[in-house]
């Protein structure tokens, strides 16, 4: 049997980690549309790596017991790499916090439970939960603890407090941070490890978005005003992801990683900062 390293989120950051931490291993490519897996797939084998796809809808319990079945039948599941994710110029809010939050929580939990003792995930969070106000530690813990069906009932989500999309997706990526911390503990008990990323605009499809959306100039401006003044690419996120999920990594977990070219620093001490 095989080792498996699971995908899910089948675009640009995704396939960049995996093409880094594979080489023997069998890829499982798992996305919402089969065929941006397939796509995905297709590049990788084509380059040697050893792939299978399947559909997965993050926000569906029954899906992704489907995928750790599946997973776990071609053999010891010794890496995730969850990537998928819907962004505010994509959603609604209620989406949002189902699909970044919710399905997060879901594959950490899911995946937590049959992770191979060595194993290692990056769970791909966003520099927008850095630039989120401080929370109260009661819902910090909320965020980080509350079992995943219980999660989307929190006070702090209510319809009526979580109206505006950016705000579902800076709560959604501080709550994946929060949740991998939490998380680090119990995967510590089979032997795994687990750690977010946190991006900031890196040139994928979903940034294009963005980019092209109601508030792109608002991300240009970020870019211009930023200490790297560039976006990032897929490959940089995948030499993080290569580290920490590799033996150079294994002192690190439950930790998180901002790599926003500096971003998130121009907003509080630079050019960005709000007056």
């Amino acid at each position: 049997m095989s080792n498996v390293i699971v995908v899910i989120g089948a675009g640009s950051i995704g396939q960049a980690i995996a093409r880094r931490v594979n080489a023997d291993k069998h890829v499982l490519l798992a996305d919402l549309r089969l065929e941006a897996a397939e796509a995905a797939a297709k590049l990788m084998s084509d380059a040697g790596f050893a792939v299978s796809t399947m559909t997965v809808d993050v926000s569906s319990r029954a899906s992704v017991e489907a995928l750790v079945a599946a997973a776990i039948a071609i053999g010891p599941v010794t890496g995730v790499i969850h990537a998928a994710g819907v962004s505010p110029s994509q959603a609604p809010s209620a989406m949002i916090l189902h699909v970044d939050l919710y399905g997060t929580a879901l594959v950490l939990e899911l995946f937590g439970d049959v992770i191979a003792e060595g194993g290692s995930a990056v769970v791909i969070a966003s520099q927008s939960g850095h630039r989120l106000p401080a929370l109260t530690p009661e819902q910090d813990k909320a965020l980080a603890t509350t079992p995943t069906e219980e999660l989307l009932a929190l006070p702090i989500l209510a319809p009526d407090r979580v109206t505006d999309p950016l705000n579902a997706y800076q709560l959604s990526k501080r709550g994946n941070s929060l949740r991998v911390k939490a998380e680090a503990v119990r995967w510590a008990k089979r032997g795994a490890r687990v750690n977010t990323i946190s991006p900031g605009i890196i040139m994928t499809p979903l940034a294009k978005d963005e980019l092209s959306g109601p508030r792109g100039e608002r991300y240009r401006n970020m870019l211009r005003l930023s200490p790297a003044v560039r976006a990032g690419t897929p490959d940089e996120v995948g030499a993080v992801g290569a580290l920490l999920m590799g033996a150079d990594g294994a002192f690190i977990t439950g930790s998180d990683f901002l790599m926003d070219g500096g971003v998130t620093s121009s907003y509080f001490y630079g050019e960005l900062a709000p007056t």
